[in-house]
């Protein structure tokens, strides 16, 4: 059985709903569905650099779901609010960043 090959509008569509997921009323529904994209689409027969934004974008739905949970756990204390301010600035920042690759054709950030 042949491997389909993945486009980047998949790529930018993920990036894009982990975007979503920081709306409060979507949040976690958009993320899962953009990690499943990501699993899905990383063993396709599509270029390195393509792939690499795949394995970035399962790392960053982790690491988010990580950051999350401490800073959520953490609430009842002030140090919960400054990871979670932390963790929204960062998902931004990474998605805007693999966006940017993605668009240059270039791997994404941290990945050979």
């Amino acid at each position: 059985m042949e491997k389909k090959q993945s486009s980047p509008s998949t790529a930018r569509l993920i990036y894009i709903l982990y975007l979503i997921g920081l709306i409060p009323a979507a949040g976690l529904i958009a993320s899962i569905i953009g990690v499943v994209l990501a699993y899905i689409n990383r063993e396709d027969d599509s270029s390195d650099w393509l792939q690499s934004h795949y394995k970035f974008q399962i790392q960053t739905f982790w690491l988010s779901l990580i950051f999350s949970a401490i800073g959520w756990i953490l609430t009842f204390i002030f140090i919960g609010y400054i990871i979670l301010l932390f963790w929204l600035f960062w998902l931004i920042i990474r998605c805007a960043k693999g966006m940017k690759r993605l668009d240059s054709q270039l791997p994404a950030l941290g990945q050979k």
